[in-house]
């Protein structure tokens, strides 16, 4: 078996990620004061690795569903693999036809080994084209994400800096560091937010210690600090998510804000592209800037991305060239071109902060808050969906993963990198967090976390005895 890069590289990618200065601006050809609004379009593509080998090894779903064509949609196999490669052929298209064409690019660190696992060439030299090639730099945009898909408000606390680290060792693995310096925005698994202070707070500092710079919010995960919905003009404004803990510490990072709820059709269509035509300039600070619809939709899941969404690409792209005004652009492009202090920005807050913290001031104690808790308030945080919770129902899942997280800290209370023991237990609580295990019920799903559960402490238990 493939092994997926975990860890090992920490120095050479905090360092890395450390150095300051612009890593899109410089290749931009857009100037945002002939602008009136923009869209910034992300594709999300995920498949688990699951304990489903003939063997009962470690290999991506993508894998298992070509080998069982019979099984529900896993028909949609090769195509879902099709829909994954495909922008290596959109993009140059749209160059060669004189337009500017963006996107961004959200994949999990278990797609990104999955591929490599299945010997994808295809898919894994799409993928090198789009992140190394200097003609991509200011076309195609990476965002981070949790190496093992991960839902942030329910993975226990230790363990968000693990994921963020390890989607970075898979990403740099892949494509060298200098595409890795380039990866500044960051896009969570679910667009799950936390909203518990702690949680919040480590994610936070997480993402800051790991270079990024900003994070996509989904805007009913967010609230004022006063606690209300955002204002229209907020939605299209770079907004500063704050984040405190009880010691009365502080950590900031910017969001750009994807409106409305999940659905594929939104990016799949391309409606942010026509819901931008129908924006105008904004005021920030003392300045005017560019509206900005942000938008996220799965890469390849559903009828509307896997058989709409290249000829809708194609046509708002190639109309967005002969209409000006009105242009694609990725994140960091618009953050950077825009040139402002973050402080500018309005503030934001986790949804169910202003309940959860009324009345505590700015330092609190572990029990002050846990009162605020048991009075009912809500700590599971916010994802693209409220009709979904990522808690209830699933101590099946939840308690086995706390279980692992507990144990592994226990026994490696400071990273071995190096030591394979520590990495296989790592892999096995990273793939435990993945939320596939929770969203998609009980049953078949349940069961390979209860698998992956078992591997893991079978792991840690040896481990422990051979020290």
């Amino acid at each position: 078996m493939q092994e997926p890069r975990l860890c090992g590289q920490e120095a050479a990618i905090r360092a890395a990620m450390a150095e300051p200065g612009t890593y899109w601006s410089q290749h931009s050809t857009l100037q945002l004061d002939q602008l009136r609004s923009g869209f910034a379009c992300a594709l999300h593509m995920h498949q688990p690795t699951i304990p489903a080998g003939a063997g009962g090894e470690l290999i991506s779903h993508l894998q298992y569903m070509l080998e069982h064509p019979g099984e529900g949609d896993n028909h949609n196999a090769e195509p879902f693999a099709q829909c994954y490669r495909r922008l290596a052929d959109l993009i140059p298209e749209l160059i060669e036809q004189g337009c500017n064409p963006r996107i961004m690019l959200d994949i999990s660190g278990n797609l990104l080994w999955g591929a490599e696992q299945m010997g994808r060439s295809d898919i894994t030299d799409a993928w090198r084209h789009l992140a190394c090639d200097p003609e991509m730099q200011r076309h195609v945009e990476w965002l981070g994400t949790f190496w093992g898909h991960a839902v942030a408000p329910s993975t226990p606390i230790p363990d968000l800096r693990l994921q963020i680290e390890a989607w970075q060792h898979q990403f740099a693995s892949a494509f060298g560091l200098e595409a890795l310096q380039r990866v500044r925005g960051f896009s969570l698994p679910e667009m799950a937010l936390p909203n518990h202070p702690d949680t919040l707070f480590a994610l936070v500092d997480a993402l800051q210690q790991a270079g990024y710079r900003w994070v996509l919010l989904q805007e009913h995960s967010v609230e004022t600090l006063a606690g209300g919905p955002l204002s229209e003009a907020q939605k299209y404004l770079p907004n500063r998510l704050i984040a405190r803990n009880g010691q009365g510490e502080r950590r900031e990072i910017t969001a750009l804000i994807k409106t409305q709820g999940s659905d594929t059709k939104l990016v799949g269509q391309m409606q942010p592209y026509y819901e931008a035509l129908s924006l105008d300039r904004l005021p920030l600070g003392d300045i005017s800037v560019p509206s900005l619809v942000s938008q996220i939709a799965d890469g390849e899941n559903g009828g509307v991305m896997m058989n709409e969404f290249p000829q809708a690409f194609l046509q708002a792209h190639q109309r967005s060239a002969a209409e000006p005004g009105t242009a694609a652009i990725n994140g960091s492009e618009y953050l950077e071109l825009l040139d402002c202090d973050p402080a500018a920005f309005p503030a934001i807050q986790a949804a169910g902060q202003a309940e959860l913290l009324q009345g505590l001031g700015e330092r609190w104690s572990a029990q002050q808050l846990q009162e605020r808790i048991d009075a009912g308030c809500n700590v599971e945080g916010a994802s693209w969906t409220n009709d979904l919770s990522w808690v209830k129902g699933y101590e099946s899942v939840l308690e086995p993963m706390q279980q692992l997280s507990a144990a592994f800290h226990q026994r490696y209370p400071t990273a071995l990198p190096s030591d394979p023991s520590y990495q296989q237990a790592l892999l096995h609580l990273l793939l435990l967090e993945t939320s596939c295990f929770r969203y998609w019920g009980q049953g078949t799903w349940t069961d390979y976390a209860r698998e992956l559960h078992r591997r893991g402490q079978a792991l840690l238990s040896h481990s422990s005895q051979s020290a």
